[in-house]
């Protein structure tokens, strides 16, 4: 077993070799080699998506919040009101990002382990013609709870709405075709189900959307309208470029592709997560959502009600062995998460088993 910890977590995580290798070259940010990555960086992300007839693609430098913040402040014209379906901390963050960027926004709440229901956006919408945009978490990491995209997007594409998608904890898994499923903007980042490193965030976003943003964001480095039309003049990035960051989301893109992309990707997390699952559950650990909702993203389990196990030194002992996993992000109940995501297969899963078992034997 490597030295270095597996991570489980939604990211970062554990990344394949070959796509930390990619990063030890040195790269000129306006040299014709690099200019030349990116736009397949570019060409790739919406290949997984089947976005290239009808989107563009916008990376921004940073996390995944940098580009829902971007996405919001471009995409949401003043005097437009942004629609929140959350039902998790990343649906709160979309709310409390709108309010800071000073656009009108709403929220239509569910619990931490319901899904967004169609019908009562539909009745939201009708009930309130101002809405211009709605938007929706995916698969919300708080819980690893899967919305209901199809579903969704249609009932705003009903009411003549535009439709925001955080993707962040599904792209590149999760089937997403923009061919078939009216989305205006899909905001993800480079260190999730891509299994590439931290460090870009990116935007499909529609063309005609995107047009027609000039002049909407209060931000000079997070106007996607002005980082398109960078790209779209010479293909360079407007600030220094995080130049390893793109070489290795390059290759991890390559790698999704080789592995069968996005179908077999989700088969691997899913192997992973029923592995987890099972073991779990001999082991006496109660996942939080109901499997009919859970994505095979992420897991939140509960903690054991009689206060028997607490959360960090059950941490500690796992990363002693060489597993890190998350705290939960609940607002009722105590509970911990573990990542189904990364370069890793249901072998390293089964190790994590036994190392829960040998924690929990130890006291």
């Amino acid at each position: 077993m490597s030295d270095e910890p597996i991570l489980l977590t939604p990211g970062p995580l554990t990344t394949h070799p070959d796509t930390r290798r990619a990063m030890l070259r040195d790269w000129g940010s306006r040299d014709p080699a690099f200019i030349a990555l990116t736009a397949e960086m570019r060409q790739r992300l919406l290949a997984v998506a089947n976005g290239a007839a009808s989107h563009v693609a916008v990376p921004v430098q940073g996390s995944g919040t940098f580009i829902v913040e971007a996405a919001i402040a471009t995409l949401v014209a003043p005097g437009q009101k942004l629609l929140v379906l959350a039902n998790g901390a990343y649906g709160e963050r979309m709310v409390a990002i709108a309010r800071r960027m000073g656009r009108e926004v709403a929220a239509l709440r569910w619990p931490e382990d319901r899904p967004v229901e169609p019908a009562r956006v539909a009745a939201a919408l009708r009930a309130d013609p101002a809405v211009t945009h709605v938007a929706l978490v995916h698969c919300e990491t708080t819980t690893g709870i899967l919305n209901p995209l199809a579903e969704t997007a249609a009932v705003v594409a009903e009411a003549g709405r535009r439709f925001l998608l955080d993707a962040m904890s599904s792209f590149g898994a999760l089937a997403l075709d923009l061919g078939a499923v009216p989305v205006t903007a899909v905001l993800a980042s480079s260190n999730k189900c891509l299994e590439g490193v931290p460090g870009i965030g990116f935007a499909l976003v529609a063309k005609d959307a995107l047009e027609g943003a000039e002049g909407n964001s209060p931000s000079t480095s997070l106007d996607l309208h002005a980082q398109w039309r960078g790209f779209e003049k010479d293909g360079q990035w407007r600030f220094t470029p995080p130049v390893q960051v793109v070489a290795a989301l390059v290759e991890a893109l390559r790698r999704l592709e080789a592995e069968g992309g996005p179908a077999a990707r989700r088969a691997r997390y899913q192997a992973n997560f029923d592995t987890l699952q099972a073991g779990m559950r001999r082991l006496g650990f109660a996942l939080y959502l109901d499997e009919a909702v859970q994505a095979p993203i992420i897991a939140t389990f509960r903690m054991p009600a009689d206060g028997s196990l607490a959360f960090r030194p059950f941490y500690e002992a796992l990363a002693a062995r060489g597993f890190l996993i998350y705290p939960g992000k609940l607002t009722q109940g105590e509970s911990f998460r573990i990542g189904c995501i990364g370069a890793i297969g249901p072998e390293v899963f089964e190790r994590l088993l036994r190392a829960v078992e040998a924690v929990l034997a130890a006291g």
